[in-house]
């Protein structure tokens, strides 16, 4: 893999949730090019076992690790995996997060006829499901809270420790359709700061980072067409990014990089980075 430029990682050890996904696995391989022994935590343990033999066929030190991010239970055993094949935890990335569609309404906008409307493909506010939204906001926001508490006991009082938290352009400005992702995220960026301040005395510096829009298996249905086309709702987030076009995965690895690299951000905590071609910054006009 290319990186944007190189730390130095050796004898770190990095744990990361949702290692095997598609931002996830970047993410790995990027730690492990820097000398990181990596540990993937997935609720998945065959693909996070087959993204760390990836890994190793690459050079790097990684192990795929099962974990539910929602379980104390299963984050303890895996924690007593890491802390048995590598010994503590000094990275921690929370990259465990996503959407459902019973989080989501069917269109932007609520119309006085669509209260009286029945089809059975029509999702208001309304109609929205509780445990839909449950599911949303526990995958991202205590998916990212249960991990922290479980490893970050790794990381009091030892120099270079650090947690990076995945926030979203959500946290900014809730995007139209997702009202339980977006909250969730923001939740995250909230509890990025809160959490900065909380463990500043022991030493963990406590940072997120805010993708803008990245085509992964999750969302390329909602942005491409079948034809390889985008869809409108792709068309639309296209206009409002000032660099017009999506952002490639590789383009987050900057700001990963400087995160975990003390040398470079040993003040630089409770801090939310946009990488997101200007899509926070620009107001439609």
């Amino acid at each position: 893999m290319k990186l944007p430029f190189s730390v130095d990682l050796n004898n770190k050890v990095a744990v990361v949730t949702g290692g095997a996904g598609v931002l996830g696995g970047y993410w790995v391989d990027a730690l492990a090019s820097c000398g990181a022994k990596v540990a993937i935590l997935d609720r998945n343990l065959s693909q996070a076992e087959r993204r760390a033999d990836e890994v190793k066929a690459a050079g790097g030190i990684a192990i795929g690790v099962e974990a539910d991010v929602l379980s104390k239970e299963s984050l303890h055993k895996a924690h007593e995996l890491v802390l048995q094949q590598f010994g503590a935890c000094d990275i921690l990335l929370n990259g465990a997060g996503g959407n459902h569609p019973k989080g989501t309404t069917t269109k932007e906008y609520l119309y006085p006829e669509d209260l009286n409307n029945e089809a059975e493909d029509l999702i208001t506010f309304f109609d929205l499901d509780e445990q839909g939204i449950r599911f949303v906001f526990d995958l991202n926001f205590l998916g990212t809270l249960l991990p922290s508490q479980e490893f970050s006991k790794d990381m009091i009082g030892r120099k270079g420790c650090t947690i990076i938290n995945v926030s979203s352009m959500n946290a900014y400005t809730p995007l139209t359709k997702i009202p339980a992702y977006s909250a969730a995220k923001a939740a995250i960026s909230n509890f990025t700061q809160w959490l900065a301040v909380h463990m500043s005395k022991v030493g963990i510096r406590v940072n997120a980072i805010a993708p803008g829009f990245f085509v992964t298996n999750q969302n390329e249905a909602l942005l491409k067409t079948e034809d390889g086309g985008f869809t409108p709702r792709a068309e639309k987030i296209l206009n409002s990014t000032p660099m017009n076009r999506f952002g490639e995965p590789e383009e987050l690895l900057g700001a990963l990089l400087f995160l975990v690299n003390e040398d470079a951000s040993s003040f630089v905590n409770g801090i939310v980075i946009p990488v997101d071609g200007g899509f926070s910054a620009y107001s439609g006009v």
